[in-house]
């Protein structure tokens, strides 16, 4: 017996169940005679406790077990009959009062998963970035490779952008010491970011052995509240100032990068080759994310909120295990309304991809399966390793269809998507980041 209920939204739908009590109480009875052989109660020997007792201690339980299953039995083939797909777990209420001893009857409340209108996906217009690795690009990669393997020499010159220093620092904020404002010993390379701009002014053309003392004024979103925003008084030594030293591109260097043989030209193929694949993969995540917005703009779709207050659960477990990953404490102070927005999102594209897969069979194939690990896998020096670590377990080649499902769905849109070559230029692909250190 089911009745259709008021829903509070388009997505909500309320059914009210029926559950003999005839039943569910010739059941209980049955189970408990079962149980009764089983059961050992001081006084009694196995088998002979009376099933009075038998009752008074596990008829509440095995009632609520018979009642439950007997439930599920009716909502499912409610549900079946109403041919609704359900998301999330349905959330079950008892409407019978107290003293009512008719059936058992409930009320379930639960949403379901949204019609979803593809629509035409030959409207999508796909931006696809442009670029050639060539002598430009492998000398800026050698700039990176050799300032990252920068060494520092002593230099009795003064200071500048570049040097590594040792210093000793005193604060005092009107004539009184503060929290981290001294040290000795301290080293820094200046022009890196760690220093406050009028703290490393400071130091800036100073001799080795010099003092200075000068004032200055924190920020105001300082972290160090006691300061922020306040003038204090610094006094500076400068103990030692060493040069960089970038090394010479030779033999040495290239094996330092894992040339054994040492050839440079060797050094210089491989790392084109890496660029490459590197540019090829970035690419690649530039269209992904241009395909997935185009779906989330194009495709309108109503999310069950289940399936978002699901989805923030793990973004929150996502959270906490990184957190523990890395050595600090789980917080406390997580607030869901904070993952929201990325829960939603994340959400609504699961739900028009897993409609997109199913509605032009892009399931996946075992060779798919293997050119995605092998391809990942030749970002690390011993590949081989890798292929066979992921095929070891089961487990581990369930984990990667997912992400082999998602490229079908992506290159399936590209395949229909109108696609517009623009140029781009290396540091753009790579990132303000991965420029700004050349």
């Amino acid at each position: 017996m089911q009745t259709q209920g008021e829903a509070s939204n388009s997505l909500e739908r309320n059914i009210e169940l029926s559950v003999s009590r005839e039943k569910v109480e010739a059941e209980v009875g049955q189970r408990l005679k079962r149980l009764a052989p089983k059961i050992k109660v001081q006084g009694f020997r196995p088998g002979k406790v009376p099933m009075k007792i038998v009752t008074q201690q596990y008829g509440h339980q095995v009632e609520h077990e018979v009642l439950g299953e007997l439930l599920q039995q009716q909502f499912g083939e409610s549900i079946r009959q109403a041919n609704y797909r359900v998301a999330g777990i349905p959330n079950f209420e008892s409407i019978n009062s107290e003293t009512d001893n008719s059936d058992y009857a409930f009320r379930a409340t639960f949403e379901i998963y949204p019609d979803i209108e593809l629509g035409d996906l030959n409207s999508f217009t796909i931006n696809k970035p442009v670029l050639q690795i060539g002598d430009a690009e492998i000398q800026k990669t050698l700039n990176i490779l050799r300032k990252q393997r920068t060494s520092y020499k002593p230099a009795s010159r003064p200071a500048q952008t570049g040097d590594r220093v040792n210093i000793n620092y005193q604060g005092s904020l009107e004539g009184q010491s503060f929290a981290g404002g001294q040290a000795d010993d301290y080293s820094v390379i200046l022009g890196n970011g760690h220093l406050l701009e009028d703290f490393e002014k400071s130091i800036l053309g100073m001799n080795t052995e010099e003092e200075k003392t000068f004032d200055m004024t924190f920020p105001e979103d300082y972290s160090g509240k006691e300061v922020a925003g306040k003038k204090v008084t610094f006094t500076i030594k400068l103990n030692k100032v060493e040069a960089p030293e970038l090394p010479e591109v030779n033999s040495e260097f290239a094996k330092s990068l894992g040339i054994e043989d040492g050839d440079v030209e060797k050094m210089q193929a491989e790392i084109k080759a890496n660029l490459q694949r590197e540019v090829t993969q970035r690419i690649r995540v530039k269209l992904k994310e241009q395909v997935m917005q185009s779906l989330l703009d194009k495709i309108p779709v109503e999310v069950p909120k289940i399936l978002i207050q699901q989805e923030i659960d793990r973004l929150i477990e996502e959270v906490q295990n990184t957190r523990t990953a890395r050595g600090f404490p789980k917080s406390s102070n997580l607030q869901r309304d904070s993952f929201l927005e990325n829960a939603e999102r994340r959400v609504k594209l699961g739900l028009i991809l897993s409609k997109l897969i199913e509605t032009n069979e892009l399931g996946v194939k075992p060779e798919q399966v293997k050119d995605f690990i092998n391809e990942h896998a030749q970002s690390y020096e011993n590949p081989e390793q890798v292929v066979k670590w992921h095929y070891a377990s089961p487990e581990r080649l369930k984990e990667i269809e997912p992400l082999v499902l998602e490229e079908n769905a992506v290159s399936w849109i590209l395949d229909q998507a109108r696609i517009v070559d623009q140029s781009i230029t290396f540091d753009e692909l790579m990132g303000y980041s991965h420029a700004a250190n050349i």
